[in-house]
């Protein structure tokens, strides 16, 4: 099962300036709209009243259908990516196999682009820490560094990008039993600013590069391999029954993956899958 994961409530996703901005242009527009009295000042009044209260909430349902944020970050704070900023994606779903083996294969960075379609590359350069190399628009690619922030064995990975990376991202991935003895239900919640920012976040959806649908894409590949057994490989077939398995009393505590839930989200609001 794969399922996208929202909010039910419309939060602020448009920073301080713009929305400033958005107020004072929209009163502008509003009374140049009235004043001519025409059926294209109406349209004036009201492209400007929608401008208006933009500013005044915050919410711009453009930006909410796009997943897209220029709230500012803390200037107190050090983030990957600035709180309620860039495209943010949740997303789940459900693998049956043991939630060790899932986690393990996962763990390991490298296996990453044999199921991630956009990543041609992933280094790991020592044990919490890792160089990307990722397809971009044009033919062109896009490189950073990363580092794993917080890790609870068998039940969590949180990661972000370091400074100076091409795109900054960072988010969580969340392991736990599925239901019913199902096999293991897999969270995952990522924020990223895309090259060219707001602009390149719409532009990257006109030409099909939706983020939210190639996470989808991606986890149901990583579903095949898992539930299949084989990794296509440039040499053939690999299989997965080499995977460690978890160690044994290693779980933790519902509040301790919460709590480090939440820290290895700094980008961004409490994960929305909660």
């Amino acid at each position: 099962m794969e399922t996208a994961i929202g909010k039910s409530f419309k939060y602020p996703n448009v920073g301080t300036v713009e929305r400033a901005a958005s107020v004072i242009s929209g009163a502008v527009l509003a009374c140049y709209g009235i004043q001519k009295r025409t059926l294209s000042g109406v349209g004036f009044a009201t492209l400007g009243a929608g401008l208006v209260q933009r500013g005044i909430t915050g919410f711009c349902p453009v930006y909410h259908s796009l997943g897209f944020r220029t709230v500012e970050a803390d200037p107190g704070q050090h983030v990957s990516v600035g709180y309620e900023t860039g495209v943010r994606v949740d997303k789940a779903i459900t693998i049956n196999r043991p939630r060790g083996e899932v986690f393990h294969f996962w763990r390991d960075v490298e296996n990453l682009p044999r199921f991630m379609q956009h990543v041609d590359c992933v280094k790991a350069t020592d044990s919490r820490h890792s160089h990307w190399v990722a397809k971009a628009p044009a033919g062109r690619t896009v490189e950073w560094d990363a580092e794993i922030i917080n890790e609870i064995e068998g039940e969590l990975i949180g990661w972000r990008s370091l400074p100076g990376s091409a795109v900054n991202n960072a988010g969580s991935v969340h392991f736990k039993d599925a239901a019913g003895g199902r096999g293991t239900e897999i969270r995952v919640s990522l924020q990223y600013n895309p090259p060219g920012g707001f602009a390149g976040a719409l532009l990257a959806k006109w030409f099909g590069e939706d983020p939210s649908q190639q996470v989808s894409d991606d986890l149901r590949s990583f579903k095949r391999i898992m539930e299949t057994g084989e990794i296509a490989t440039n040499t053939g077939q690999s299989s997965l029954r080499a995977v460690l398995e978890p160690h044994p009393g290693q779980r933790s505590k519902e509040d301790e993956v919460h709590s480090a839930s939440e820290e290895s989200f700094p980008a961004s609001d409490a994960p929305a899958w909660r």
